[in-house]
């Protein structure tokens, strides 16, 4: 096969039992063990009425403003697998709508990633299937080509490998390298533990934070 015709299967995806422990943390969590380096980009938004996501990639690398190879994908996903669209971030036609949707919902899609548009956006935000995308527009695409499925893709410097973990929630989505999933995952659930410490204290009055003034003095600040 040659670049940009290239359909693929999946070799390896995170597991249930990852996703599963995923769900029960706070994307900002995670983004912050990961040192805050990684981001698919503030234009990702979610689209739908609200609700977690997270589920193993399969990635697409479509033309802008072409869904062709979309479908291909919808047609080779599994119960739970998230479609991450790398559409070039173009809003001038719409990837997916309703009908895909409804296609997306009836054989349990985890939910969709579009770096690029939608449409059909009232019917996206009435439900709770996962949708994240930069834009809408009323266009609909073409169906031509060319594009792959299941090739590295990258959104605004996040690199997405197939079948590595995606999670998204109302601050927005994250990729999660395969390889590293249980030691991320172990970092973030201690984090939210020692959150939620600090939150009750907090509720309790304990709002004193001597830190600020330690930090401040360790950067030079006088008068503290």
């Amino acid at each position: 096969m040659t670049i940009g015709f290239r359909v693929l299967a999946r070799s390896r995806a995170v597991g249930a039992d990852i996703v599963r422990d995923f769900r029960k943390l706070p994307v900002a969590n995670v983004s912050d063990v990961m040192a805050r380096m990684t981001a698919g980009g503030s234009r990702l938004r979610p689209m739908h009425a609200g609700g977690f996501m997270a589920g193993p990639a399969l990635t697409v690398k479509a033309r802008p403003g072409d869904n062709l190879l979309v479908h291909k994908a919808l047609q080779m996903a599994e119960a739970g697998d998230i479609i991450v669209v790398d559409a070039g971030g173009d809003l001038t036609n719409a990837i997916i709508g309703e009908l895909m949707l409804a296609h997306a919902e009836e054989i349990g899609l985890g939910g969709f990633v579009i770096d690029g548009a939608i449409r059909d956006s009232a019917a996206i935000r009435a439900g709770n299937l996962p949708v994240y995308a930069a834009g809408v527009t009323h266009r609909g695409p073409y169906k031509d080509g060319p594009g792959e499925v299941n090739v590295p893709i990258a959104i605004d410097g996040m690199v997405i490998q197939p079948g590595d973990l995606v999670i998204g929630d109302e601050d927005g989505l994250l990729c999660v390298p395969y390889d590293d999933v249980g030691a991320i995952y172990q970092a973030a659930a201690a984090k939210q533990a020692a959150e939620e410490k600090m939150m009750a204290e907090t509720r309790k009055g304990n709002v004193r934070k001597p830190w600020v003034d330690q930090r401040l003095k360790e950067l030079g600040w006088t008068g503290i």
